[in-house]
């Protein structure tokens, strides 16, 4: 089951995390329809502020839809909540559940690490994080209290690994080609999906500019 998961996480593009105080009203279910009309292939369930009843209710729901759906379905720090509703993964920041932990518990979930710098980047892959994420790459309302980090970490981490990785913060149609510059393939975005007029538009416009660079990149 998770060498299967791993392989459609391979295959992902644009990576939507759901903010609910940040969706113009929206609710995180807009904003699931919206990335499964665009075509979206994974969404990660993240609510901070709604009390944990809630979002395992919600965390339900979302596990049905992916499912019929065929996207990927990777909770926010629960691992408890990833396990009772059989999410294909679970992602954790540097002050939630061990990585080596949640691997004795949840052999079959992916297991993705929140990173800042080469330091915490490394150890992740070395606990047997599926992949990490770098970030923030720019300025976000979502990671107010993190350093920006910038593209050029990017470039520093991304040769010591050997694990597929993501990066994500303050990440926009205005700024993503920088980041594509990178080697980076696998792009993380908040309000660049869900404060968008056209949530399903932003999807696909996204996914495009990322296909494109990467069509490109292979013929030459």
């Amino acid at each position: 089951m998770l060498e299967k998961r791993k392989k459609l996480f391979e295959q992902i593009d644009l990576y939507t995390v759901t903010c609910e105080e940040l969706s113009n009203g929206r609710t995180n279910y807009e904003v699931l329809d919206a990335v499964i009309a665009g075509g979206g292939k994974i969404i990660q369930l993240r609510d901070k502020k709604c009390g944990k009843d809630k979002f395992l209710k919600m965390a339900k729901d979302f596990r049905k839809i992916t499912a019929d759906a065929g996207i990927l379905l990777i909770i926010n720090d629960y691992i408890d909540v990833a396990i009772e509703v059989d999410a294909d993964g679970v992602h954790l920041g540097q002050e939630d559940f061990s990585i080596e932990e949640a691997r004795k518990i949840a052999p079959n979930l992916i297991i993705g690490s929140s990173s800042h710098n080469l330091g915490e980047a490394l150890a992740a892959q070395s606990a047997g994080a599926d992949y990490v994420n770098i970030g923030p790459i720019f300025p976000t309302g979502t990671k107010q209290h993190l350093k920006v980090v910038g593209v050029e970490m990017i470039k520093e981490i991304v040769p010591h690994l050997h694990i597929p990785f993501t990066v994500m913060g303050g990440i926009k149609i205005t700024n993503i080609n920088k980041v594509l510059q990178t080697s980076a393939k696998k792009i993380a975005v908040v309000t660049a999906i869900t404060m968008a007029d056209d949530m399903t538009a932003a999807v696909k416009e996204l996914r495009a500019i990322i296909k494109r660079k990467l069509s490109n990149e292979k013929q030459t």
